[in-house]
């Protein structure tokens, strides 16, 4: 154990804390932390943990959904600089607008918002859920915010559904092509393409597997192919590596990578945990609406 590593441990055992932390965050944060996971598991874990103080290692909008799931915990964001574009990419006038246009419509927001744009929802969902809640849904028109490309991705299965779609995307998928996938198959003609469904349709075609991160982890461990083509953040490669020792895991291209993710280092994991901060505070009563949409979320994906 390293004397970064040795640190972590005592300020956690000092400050009663765990150490949450998504897939797509450098590997020397993975390798430290309690609880890896895919946006969906960070949430439901978030409910169940027995911690004074939660450290999560991610964006914003994974600080404030933990927070909102445990609102008389500390939770603590390394570097709160770490925002996720497409978190912001809808806003509370279309989502009027959209609810004056069609009586029955539910709007279903992506995990992956801001805590405000759950205010103004009806259930979040996860890539992990998204399927099995909208179906669940009684609702016919369906205003999934703000990722297009996974909208689209659940609409495909759900012709019975009335999607409206909004504009949002995340950067890191949404700049995959299908060239760049076209390119890595002719390079390894063996390997199966497993597709985050962020992705844009014409690279979701082409997929093997279309699933979350946790799903293309899982399908990968099951699946007898050896090679595979990860078209996702390429944080995910650590655990793949990790569960697959003896399989082999490739990018689509070299630009797979989350700026914002990648701003939580060891070092600033130390300083949270010193110093209380940056802790994430929202107010009370904004939390409560916040965590309707969330707790519909819960259970509709049991």
């Amino acid at each position: 154990m390293n004397e970064k590593t040795a640190r972590i441990k005592r300020l956690k055992e000092e400050k009663n804390a765990v150490i949450m932390a998504h897939y797509y965050v450098a590997d020397e944060v993975q390798e430290i932390a309690d609880y890896i996971g895919d946006s969906y598991y960070l949430s439901e874990t978030a409910t169940k943990i027995n911690a004074d103080t939660i450290v999560l290692c991610g964006v914003s909008f994974m600080g404030e959904s933990a927070k909102i799931l445990n609102p008389t915990k500390t939770v603590l964001l390394p570097d709160d600089s770490a925002d996720c574009p497409m978190a912001h990419m809808a806003d509370a006038e279309r989502i009027t607008e959209v609810r004056k246009q069609y009586d029955d419509v539910a709007v279903v927001c992506y995990v992956n918002s801001t805590a405000e744009l759950k205010t103004l929802s009806d259930v979040c969902v996860t890539s992990a859920n998204a399927l099995k809640i909208v179906q669940a849904l009684p609702n016919k028109n369906i205003f999934f915010i703000p990722d297009q490309n996974l909208a689209h991705y659940i609409a495909d299965k759900l012709p019975e559904k009335n999607f409206i779609f909004n504009d949002g995307y995340c950067h890191v998928h949404h700049n995959i092509t299908a060239a760049q996938i076209l390119e890595a198959k002719k390079l390894r003609p063996d390997a199966e393409v497993l597709v985050h469904p962020e992705c844009r349709p014409e690279v979701t075609t082409l997929a093997d597997y279309i699933g979350s991160t946790s799903g293309i982890i899982s399908y990968a461990k099951s699946s007898e192919a050896s090679e595979f083509i990860v078209v996702t953040e390429m944080g995910v490669l650590y655990e793949l590596k990790k569960q697959n020792p003896d399989k082999k895991f490739y990018t689509a291209g070299n630009m797979q990578v989350c700026p914002n993710m990648k701003k939580i280092t060891l070092d600033k994991i130390i300083q949270a945990l010193e110093t209380g901060s940056p802790a994430v505070s929202l107010k009370e009563a904004f939390m409560k609406q916040a965590l309707l949409p969330m707790e519909r979320m819960l259970a509709l994906s049991k």
